[in-house]
């Protein structure tokens, strides 16, 4: 069975992972209408994962749509190594980290001008979540501590699996989160 948005998934996970696999191979051939279904099968999961790293609606919207936008050409690059979730948070981490890139440039060239414009650079204003302190705490870490901490807290992986999604060591995110346990002892 193949997912319909117009109706629901089966609660089979092995149908759901064959639909999605088969989903999959039409959409490496060119099959536009897979591709569709592909990205509404898992847009929310997209949008959720940005939303998490970047911490607001409109960040996580425009990074989870140009995920969609990238993952028309790339999607002919899955080898199917890892599970597709996991190849898809490796595309939504390299959006979120250049869209972050590009803020700070943009920060840095706006800081420019308002030094020569004014002889003093206006200190930038965060956006921060009435209740989510201890996660703008988290996003400001250092951006393999706060990949690994935000993997296995706030979408619950095991340590194993963040590495799988981080490409790297099972022990080198373990060190990434004392290390960043560390950090934010001394933040909140």
């Amino acid at each position: 069975m193949l997912y319909d948005p117009g109706s629901k998934w089966r609660s089979d996970t092995v149908t759901r992972e064959r639909s999605i696999a088969e989903l999959l191979a039409r959409a490496k051939a060119g099959d536009r209408a897979a591709f569709g279904m592909l990205i509404d099968a898992h847009y929310d999961f997209l949008y959720r994962t940005a939303y998490k790293w970047c911490g607001t609606r409109e960040d996580a919207e425009d990074i989870a749509q140009d995920v969609c936008i990238k993952l028309a050409t790339a999607i002919a690059g899955f080898d199917g190594r890892s599970a597709f979730t996991s190849w898809l948070y490796r595309i939504v981490f390299n959006a979120v980290r250049d869209r972050q890139r590009q803020a700070a440039r943009h920060l840095r060239q706006v800081g420019a001008l308002a030094m020569t414009a004014e002889g003093v650079m206006a200190a930038p204003q965060p956006e921060a979540l009435a209740d989510a302190e201890l996660w703008d705490a988290v996003r400001s870490l250092p951006e393999k501590q706060r990949d690994a901490v935000l993997l296995v807290y706030a979408e619950e992986k095991s340590h194993a699996d963040a590495a799988a999604i981080m490409g790297t060591k099972e022990s080198t995110v373990s060190w990434y989160i004392h290390e960043a346990k560390k950090a934010l002892k001394g933040m909140v």
